[in-house]
Formats: structure tokens, sequence, C-alpha cells
């Protein structure tokens, strides 16, 4: 059925099937995003990291990335960038996640008109370095808010997990009718770097970036939203065979913990991701030619073109998720909502476009929701 039709039909109000048959689990108002000041291109990158053999340049200059905004130490000498200990990263992250992460959370707020004191309820996601109390605690404090905001930190689920918090923020929205939420996924990648001069290393180095992003989410639209968007369904896919294709673990050598992306991970995504976004689709009555807008994690580019070939989706319908990738790099849990923001940047949503909304990660995992423009 064409998207135009189904428009039509939804309009008419079913009483089973599709999106219009539910009244949706809460709203997103506004997205809020920050970066550091400080951005490189790859050829940058690449002279602060002193990495000089084509293999690993490769990774660099072929990853669909032109520049990300990057927290890192200065060169020492020909010997590349300094190497920095586990509780130097640790204090990098602590520190730039926090300034991110109230950046992010105040364009969030302000946009709608309201301020850090009205939030009831946080939520923060992180996977690039660990801390107590957490991020939401420390923001409490920083930025004055209400001391009986209920809180939540969400540590280690990886690039999936900002869908996994957007649907625990938004189950506490439809169960408090007039509360503020707010979900804030912020990421110091660079907190998580080493430099060993290993594939390993150079692969995740070579994409990930630092930044954050904060939605605010109520139960119905806020008067001061510039585009609301209904969510609508949430599913979760596990692929446990894949357990160890995506993971953050300890690196004795180093004596720092660092990521680990296996090579199949695009395939292991492309494999699952039908059957990830089929039920979910099912269970509405729609297929994938319904969807007017997809919201996709930046993953990398053999990701990105891994989900296009299997979703059957075009260069354009992923605009924003190559977008991202190209000017900020793989910003882990928060990539999606960058994404998401551009849309709504963009203007070109209208009331009742359908969303799809998918993330991946360790796991191996991949999440998805149905949205809808109120």
């Amino acid at each position: 059925m064409p998207s135009t039709i189904l428009k039509e039909y939804r309009m008419m109000g079913r009483e089973r099937g599709g999106l219009r048959a539910e009244s949706g689990i809460a709203t997103v108002n506004s997205v809020g995003t920050s970066v550091p000041p400080y951005s490189f291109d790859q050829q940058e990158v690449l002279r602060i990291l002193g990495i000089e053999d084509d293999k690993r340049r490769a990774l660099f200059l072929r990853g669909g990335i032109e520049k990300r905004h990057l927290v890192l130490p200065s060169r020492e000498g020909a010997g590349g960038a300094k190497v920095e200990s586990q509780g130097e990263l640790l204090k990098k992250h602590a520190e730039w996640s926090l300034k991110l992460a109230s950046k992010a959370l105040l364009d969030a707020l302000s946009a709608v008109g309201r301020m850090p004191s009205d939030v009831e309820y946080l939520c923060c996601v992180t996977s690039t370095g660990f801390m107590t109390p957490g991020i939401s605690a420390r923001l409490i404090h920083s930025l004055s808010m209400n001391e009986k905001c209920a809180r939540l930190d969400v540590v280690g689920m990886g690039c999936n997990a900002g869908l996994n918090a957007l649907q625990a923020v938004s189950n506490w929205a439809s169960l408090n009718p007039d509360g503020l939420a707010v979900v804030l996924c912020v990421e110091v990648c660079s907190a998580a770097y080493i430099h060993d001069g290993t594939m390993r290393s150079a692969v995740v180095n070579s994409l990930f970036g630092d930044g954050a992003a904060a939605a605010v989410v109520t139960k119905t639209a806020l008067p001061g939203a510039k585009t609301s968007i209904k969510l609508k369904k949430f599913s979760s896919h596990i692929d446990a065979t894949a357990l160890d294709a995506m993971r953050y673990d300890w690196n004795s050598e180093q004596s720092v913990f660092s990521f680990y992306l296996d090579p199949m991970v695009p395939y292991v995504v492309g494999a699952n991701m039908e059957s990830a976004l089929g039920g979910l689709l099912h269970d509405a009555d729609m297929t994938s030619r319904d969807i007017d807008h997809w919201i996709i994690h930046s993953g990398g580019k053999k990701v990105i073109d891994a989900t296009r070939v299997n979703l059957s989706l075009s260069r354009y319908q992923l605009r924003h998720t190559v977008g991202v990738l190209r000017d900020f790099g793989n910003l882990s849990s928060g990539s999606f909502l960058f994404s998401l923001s551009r849309l709504i940047q963009e203007d070109s949503l209208r009331p009742m476009d359908s969303l799809a909304l998918v993330t991946m990660g360790p796991g191996a995992t991949i999440e998805t929701a149905l949205a809808e423009v109120d």
C-alpha cells in the first residue's frame, strides 16, 4: 500500500493494526547535542597518533568519515600521541562527560522553554568510562536541578543503549503524564582510545568520536515543541552467538580497558536486521515501504551499507545516518539522536509521517522503535 494512501487510511481511525490504533507511549519534544570544541580531519588524527603504515591508514581514510570532535593528548615527539594511563582516561571521561552532557541537556530544554529544575526523571547513558556517583548525580549537582529528580545511569551497554534508555524513559513518562523526563547519551570515546600499534586499536581509533545528545520526553506534546514525535512501539533482538563480536574488556599489556570490534560485525548486523525489524513492523501491520523516515545508528560505513542492502533502503533514506558518520564519526549511544536532530532541523517532517529508529551494539543486539509525527 503506498505511503500516501496508508496515511489517509490511518487517519480514518482503524480499530486494530497500524500505528494509529494506539495512543502512543510517550513523545519526544526536542533534541539537543554537543561536541568538544576540538575538530580533526582523519589526516590530522593520523598525524597525532603517529600512524604511518598503509594498512592502518586505510582504516582512517576509507571509512566515510571526514572529521571528528575529540579530546586527544598532545604528541610526544616522533612517537605519536602521549600514552594515557587508565587513571588519566577516566579523569578525561569524568571531566568531559559532564561538560558535554550539560550543554546537550540545556540545549534540549531551551528548545521547549524549560529549565533543568523542571526535569523529574533523568536517564544518563555511557559506555566510555565508569564513575560513582554517576553522571546523573553530577549533573543534578552541577546544574542545580531538583534534588528529588528520579534518575537512572545506564553504563556499558554500548552503541545500542540510547534506544534502550529511550524506552525506559518513555515508560516513565507514560506513567507520569504531567512529568518531564530526559534521556541523555554522553560518550567520550577518546577516553577509551589506546595506542599500541595494533589493528584492533586502529579500528576503534579510526571510527569513534566524542559527543552528547539529550531528548526531552513527556507523555503528550509540549506546547513549545517545534516538532513532536510520538513513540509507539519498541522491540529488541539479540544474537547471542555473536556475544564477543563487540566488547569492552581489559588489555593486560597496556593496563587499560579497550574496545574490540570483530571484522564480521557488519555481516552479523546485516544478517539480523530484517528479522529484528520484521516483527515490529508486522505487529504494526506495516512493511518497510510504509516508513517515511529512517533514523539508524551511524555504526560505520560497512555497517550502514549492510543495513541499507538488507532493508532495501536508498542512500537518500540514510542521508542523516551517513551525514552524522561523515561529520562526527561513530558517537556510540548518541548517534541516532544526532540523526534525529538533523531530521527535525531539516523541517521535512509532516503530521502522520512514520519513523523507524534502529540502533545496534554488543550482544550482538539490534534495538528498534516505531514512531509517528504528532
